[in-house]
C-alpha cells in the first residue's frame, strides 16, 4: 500500500451538513444519522438513541496526543434531540469516550448502558443512569426490548486491565421494527445465533475499517467481506457500514473499506439498495 493511502490529507470526504431539524420532527417508524466512527442517532419507535458517542477531537487517555479525527461529527451537539438512551458497547477510547459521556449527562441526562463491570467506573466519572448488563440479559426501556447480545472482542482502558469489564453489542426489538449495533467485532459464530434469535432485523449497522494487518486485527475486527457475511446471518434488510472514515487505526487505505464493502454486495448478489452507505452527518428515514 502506497503511504498516501492511509494519509487523510489526500482524501475529500463528503460530509453532509445536518442541521438536525429533520431529526428533531420525525415521527416515523425509525431513522438512523451516521455521526462518525460507532457513533450514530438511532430514532426507534419514539426512542433516541446514541451509539458509543464520541465528539472529541482525539480517542484517548489524554488530549494532547493518540488518533486524532480527520472528520468532524456529523451533527452538532446542540442539534440532537432529547436523548433518551446512550448506549456503549466496550471501553476502548474510540466508543466510550468520557468527555463526550459527561456532556450528554449534562444535556440530556439519559439512561446509559453497557456491559458488565462499567457501572462502577461510569458513575464515579459523573454519570447518573448507569445500567450495566450481561449477553442475552435484556432490559424495558420506555416498554421497548433492549438486550445485550456477544460480540467476539476485548476491554481495556489500560496495560492492566484487559478483559476486565465486559464488550457487546445490542438488539433492539420493538413492536413494529428491530435493529442491530454491533459496535467492535470479529467475525463468529455469534452472528447467526443472534439472527436466529431476533432475525429479520430492519436495520444492522456494523463495522466495516480498522481491519488491517489481518494477523493483528482478524481475531476483534471484520473485514468488509465478513461484515456483508454478518450481515447475512443476521437476515437485515438494510446494513448500514460504520468504523471508517473518522480515525486512522490501521494499515488499509482510508477509501477501502467501503469499495470493498460494494465489492461483497455485488459478488454475493445483494441489492446495492440495501446497503445504506451514508455520508458522515447523513440521515435514513424510514417511515
Amino acid at each position: 500500500m502506497n503511504e498516501e493511502d492511509n494519509n487523510p490529507e489526500h482524501f475529500d470526504y463528503k460530509k453532509t451538513e445536518n442541521d438536525g431539524s429533520q431529526i428533531r420532527n420525525f415521527k416515523g417508524l425509525w431513522s438512523v444519522t451516521w455521526i462518525g466512527h460507532a457513533s450514530s442517532l438511532i430514532q426507534w419507535e419514539g426512542l433516541n438513541i446514541l451509539t458509543d458517542p464520541i465528539w472529541s477531537e482525539r480517542c484517548s487517555p489524554v488530549s494532547w496526543a493518540g488518533p486524532k479525527r480527520y472528520t468532524q461529527p456529523g451533527i452538532d451537539m446542540d442539534n440532537l434531540p432529547k436523548i433518551d438512551l446512550v448506549v456503549i458497547s466496550h471501553n476502548h477510547y474510540d466508543h466510550m469516550d468520557l468527555d463526550t459521556l459527561l456532556e450528554l449527562e449534562k444535556r440530556f441526562s439519559p439512561t446509559f448502558i453497557a456491559g458488565l463491570g462499567n457501572k462502577k467506573f461510569l458513575q464515579d466519572a459523573g454519570l447518573t443512569h448507569v445500567l450495566e448488563m450481561d449477553w442475552w440479559d435484556e432490559v424495558l426501556v420506555q416498554g421497548k426490548r433492549v438486550i445485550f447480545t456477544p460480540t467476539q472482542h476485548f476491554s481495556a482502558r489500560g496495560i492492566f486491565d484487559r478483559d476486565e469489564t465486559l464488550w457487546g453489542s445490542y438488539a433492539f426489538i420493538g413492536s413494529k421494527s428491530k435493529i442491530y449495533f454491533a459496535g467492535d467485532t470479529g467475525y463468529f459464530k455469534g452472528f447467526k445465533e443472534i439472527g436466529e434469535k431476533f432475525g429479520g432485523f430492519d436495520l444492522a449497522i456494523l463495522p466495516i475499517g480498522a481491519y488491517n494487518p489481518r494477523w493483528f486485527m482478524e481475531p476483534v475486527h471484520v473485514d468488509p467481506s465478513q461484515s456483508v457475511q454478518a450481515f447475512m446471518d443476521l437476515k437485515a434488510n438494510y446494513m448500514m457500514p460504520m468504523h471508517y472514515k473518522t480515525f486512522v487505526l490501521s494499515d488499509e487505505a482510508l477509501d477501502q473499506p467501503l469499495k470493498s464493502t460494494m465489492d461483497n454486495f455485488q459478488r454475493k448478489g445483494i441489492d446495492k439498495k440495501r446497503l445504506l452507505a451514508l455520508n458522515i452527518g447523513e440521515s435514513f428515514f424510514r417511515n
